[in-house]
């Protein structure tokens, strides 16, 4: 059983919890493709790469997730390479890997496109079901944890939110307590990942930012070296953030901001938040 990451950072996150899920339910010879939709060159790829994998493993299952499957889900199940199709909330959750299993069963699984299909409408989701992992297959240096998920803008341009859903943000204890295990298993590095990190905690009791969330961190867990946080919408950023950015040694000097344009008639367009100034 194997799994291939297409995308981002929290795909990333997400296909070890994926992998771990696939072999609880007992799936051994499938490939699992967790897509990206960031582009139609993304979704391209995967495709390309389904048919690829599918020549190298005639014999393997090909089971599709991500943000692609969540979009074009129809798409993927009329891929005769395809065997099941799994939604963006479903493939963190065991009992779609089960069902999978179980639908393998099925002699005509593989001929009536509709039957591969097991996707929920991602726009249902308000809440995320925190994840303890305590490492990532492939020995990578960093340990990434998923602090966040969706997006409640409607940028003109972007798919994402279709894909991924409304945001809603992993409790600051649940985050704390998984930067605390990764890091007593070795990771220097700890990177918070989500889809919109810096609308974090509008979702939760209390309405936290991610500022706080970043110094409880290194508050909590003075063993960890790095942290470092990903992209980010810099109009959200909180005063706390902006401080950690500043003083914090151990919060890493790096930043994704995603800017979009320098034109501010483009930025309106594109119904962005910030403009040129």
């Amino acid at each position: 059983m194997s799994v291939a990451t297409f995308g981002c950072r929290l795909n990333a996150f997400e296909s070890e919890i994926i992998r771990r899920n696939a072999e609880a339910a007992g799936l051994e010879d499938v490939v699992i493709v967790n897509s990206c939709a960031v582009t139609n060159e993304a979704v391209a790829q995967a495709r390309q790469s389904i048919r690829r994998l599918k020549r190298e493993r005639p014999d393997a299952r090909i089971v599709v997730t991500g943000c692609a499957a969540q979009i074009e889900p129809a798409m993927f199940a009329r891929m005769a390479e395809v065997d099941r199709v799994i939604g963006n909330d479903d493939k963190m959750r065991g009992e779609a890997w089960r069902a999978a299993r179980a639908a393998f069963a099925a002699p005509d699984v593989a001929i009536v496109a509709e039957k591969k299909i097991a996707v929920a409408d991602i726009m249902t989701v308000t809440e995320m079901a925190p994840h303890l992992v305590d490492g990532f297959q492939g020995g990578l240096p960093r340990g990434f944890v998923q602090v966040q998920n969706g997006c409640d803008h409607r940028c003109t341009f972007c798919i994402i939110p279709f894909g991924r859903g409304n945001s809603r943000s992993v409790p600051m204890d649940a985050v704390v307590d998984q930067v605390r295990v990764l890091t007593e298993a070795g990771y220097a590095e700890i990177v918070l990942t989500g889809v919109d990190l810096t609308s974090y905690g509008a979702d939760l009791p209390g309405g936290p930012r991610l500022g706080g969330l970043v110094k409880q961190i290194l508050r909590q867990v003075p063993e960890m070296s790095r942290l470092r946080i990903s992209s980010i919408d810099s109009i959200e950023a909180d005063r706390e953030l902006m401080d950690a950015i500043a003083n914090e040694e151990r919060l890493m000097p790096h930043l994704h901001l995603s800017l979009q344009s320098g034109d501010d008639m483009i930025l309106k367009r594109m119904k962005r938040r910030h403009a040129r100034r």
